[in-house]
């Protein structure tokens, strides 16, 4: 049976999502704070993208989606990766942070891993 988006069963959808680290190490923000800003960015991702076709498969693979959280030094080069996906027509949500409106992070509607994975592959795994 073919799945939505043409792509077949062994293509592998990702959501990627890219925390400022400087929020934890410089600015003492509580962790618990960074993860839910990074919950806001996933979220609103899949809302703006929901009739995408990529979206729809990754919602139904319900049990098995998969996340990988990286991390941007600080604000500036959050917001240069943002650009660079616009300007790239890579879809994306960059969170903003109220009401101090500030870039906090961002997160990528699910992509196929190859077609995103250029524009992240200098960024580390968020620790």
């Amino acid at each position: 049976m073919a799945v939505p988006g043409g792509g077949g069963p062994s293509r592998r959808l990702v959501q990627y999502v890219v925390v400022r680290s400087d929020l934890v190490s410089a600015l003492s923000w509580p962790l618990g704070a960074v993860i839910t800003q990074a919950c806001h960015a996933a979220t609103a991702a899949v809302h703006l993208h929901y009739s995408d076709p990529d979206t729809q498969e990754y919602l139904a693979q319900l049990d098995s989606m998969h996340k990988v959280v990286l991390q941007a030094p600080d604000e500036a080069s959050l917001s240069s990766l943002s650009a660079t996906l616009s300007e790239n027509g890579i879809a994306h949500k960059l969170w903003m942070e109220q009401p101090e409106n500030i870039a906090t992070c961002l997160a990528l509607k699910p992509y196929p891993k190859d077609t995103v994975q250029p524009f992240l592959k200098k960024l580390k795994l968020f620790k």
